[in-house]
């Protein structure tokens, strides 16, 4: 599905997202996967065929893609939506060149002529490329399978009862002191299977899950409105994550409830309410330097733009300058050993943490997944590469972030998820903010800028506490932070440990032209940043 589709038919303006094409389908009219026998009959085909077309490397991604969104506003349901995409995808290097084609025809046929196709295409690409392409090398795991460890499956819940959670989420703000809510939930369901010349028949099932709102309290005296988001996160889980089991909760020292991997979207809408009305009261930030603790629920974000993406092999290498920008961490950085932050950060790149919207166990080229360092000790020491990549950073092996968001498109270098290493100290939030005399507790994500080489950026959120003296004492309004990516993360003088450990995410991370979405995670415990610039971004209409 493109943008333009999903927004019409989901009636409400979610900028930036991006749903992969499919056909729309009746509700509860979600037929099982195809038969693991029949997969690997058109895979055989398709690799044969290539390899009779002279390809020297081949491999097939033959997918089905389910998504579910249920719409809601108030007392109203705005549109319920399902849509299936099935097909083969097939890459293959021929002459030394990469060459891609699909199908939806999925005989043993069908799928044969598209992979000739894709060797047509390769020997063609050829004559124009001046090196050829060098793969790193991945053994063959025979077959195998890996699924997403859910224990209820989000796909087959009766649509009435995800309806009715939604209407229940937004009756009880309402009755809070909303005076609009939208709520929505996002489903994704991918049936994977891979298969390739070097011996790999890999079957994965793949589930993500998304339940955001938006509540707006109005003061109709003056007009003034305030939103607040919910602060749930997109996760890799099935529908037990909307259970609300009580252990899972992280309790702030101002008593805002964030979740881990459980979340009570009833609970968080009416604190939504609540805070959305005290917003309306809250008073403008003065702009200076003050120190940040940044709540996991807003520094996920920022570790998304300012580590994921300018680590992104692709992006420094400047395959993605004419659509989402190069990066400042250059190569001779790595070779330096470029100060990326203070001596007590740790990022690192995974896609393995179990309930993360990126752990998979197999990338789309075959590479079984890993954890790796990105910065270590503060010093950067490594990128995210695929198997065409590797050995320009001198990697032996590829870093298995290769994905394509449809069987109809050539998987590329994706993020994996990044994220920051909990504090090794023992420290609470609480502890944390007692050393803060001039300060800002920071929780939710907001809008957010940034450049092309994701060196300068500024960063919102959802709510705003003033730190004074160690203490927080009251909410404030129209908060957003500056930052040059070095520069913040030398500035973290603090992390809390791993108690406080939680994952943000995205759930539709666009990237490529032709454009593909990703999910994607980031997890860190609560963090201080000192001498932060503050802006004040109140609008002065006259």
């Amino acid at each position: 599905m493109d943008r333009r589709n999903f927004l019409t038919m989901s009636g409400v303006g979610l900028a930036g997202l991006m749903m992969p094409f499919g056909r729309v389908i009746a509700a509860e009219d979600l037929v099982t996967s195809l038969d693991i026998g029949i997969k690997k009959a058109m895979a055989d085909a398709a690799l044969q065929a290539a390899r009779d077309a002279g390809a020297s490397y081949c491999d097939v991604r033959i997918g089905r893609y389910l998504q579910q969104f249920v719409v809601t506003r108030e007392d109203k349901v705005q549109n319920v939506v399902n849509t299936e995409s099935t097909g083969v995808g097939i890459r293959v290097i021929a002459n030394g060149a990469w060459g891609f084609a699909a199908t939806s025809d999925l005989s043993t046929s069908g799928v044969a002529n598209a992979a000739r196709q894709a060797a047509a295409i390769a020997k063609a690409n050829s004559g124009l490329q001046t090196t050829p392409v060098q793969l790193a090398p991945v053994k063959g795991f025979g077959e195998v399978s890996w699924r997403t460890p859910i224990v209820k499956n989000a796909m087959e819940v009766p649509v009435k009862e995800k309806v009715d959670l939604l209407l229940g989420v937004n009756a009880a703000a309402m009755a809070a002191g909303a005076n609009f809510v939208n709520s929505t939930l996002f489903l994704v369901n991918e049936q994977k299977y891979f298969a390739s010349t070097d011996g790999s028949y890999i079957d994965q099932d793949v589930h993500r899950i998304w339940a955001p709102f938006t509540v707006t309290a109005v003061d109709k005296e003056s007009g003034k409105f305030r939103t607040r988001d919910g602060l749930s996160a997109p996760m890799g889980l099935g529908y037990e994550y909307l259970e609300g089991k009580p252990g899972d909760r992280f309790v702030s020292p101002n008593g805002i409830v964030n979740y881990g991997k459980s979340y009570d979207m009833i609970e968080d809408a009416v604190a939504a309410a609540q805070q959305a009305r005290e917003k309306l009261k809250a008073p403008s930030v003065k702009p200076g330097k003050y120190d940040l603790v940044l709540d996991p629920t807003n520094l996920f974000l920022t570790i998304h733009e300012n580590v994921g993406h300018p680590l992104e092999l692709d992006r420094v290498l400047g395959y993605e300058a004419n659509y989402a920008g190069t990066s400042f961490a250059t190569l001779d950085k790595r070779e330096n050993k470029f100060q990326y932050g203070s001596d007590i950060v740790n990022l690192f790149a995974d896609k393995v943490q179990e309930g993360s919207l990126g752990a998979v166990g197999y990338d789309d080229e075959g590479v079984k997944t890993k954890k790796w360092d990105l910065v270590k000790d503060g010093v950067l020491v490594n990128y995210q590469a695929i198997r065409d990549q590797a050995h320009i950073i001198g990697e032996e092996e590829s870093h298995g972030c290769c994905y394509a968001d449809s069987w109809a498109s050539v998987q590329f270098q994706r993020m994996a998820n990044v994220s920051l290493a909990p504090g090794k100290k023992k420290l609470s939030v609480e502890d944390m903010i007692k050393d803060v005399e001039k300060g800002i507790y920071i929780i939710g994500d907001g809008s957010f800028s940034i450049d092309q080489q994701r060196y300068n950026a500024q960063f919102g959120g959802q709510l705003f506490y003033e730190i004074e003296n160690g203490k927080i004492t009251r909410m404030l309004e129209d908060v957003a932070y500056q930052i040059r990516t070095p520069e913040f993360w030398n500035a973290c003088t603090a992390i809390c440990d791993e108690s406080d450990y939680r994952i943000g995410g995205s759930f539709f991370d666009g990237k490529g032209q032709p454009g593909q979405v990703s999910a994607v995670s980031h997890g860190s415990s609560t963090a201080r940043f000192d001498g932060m610039n503050v802006i004040n971004t109140a609008r002065n209409l006259g």
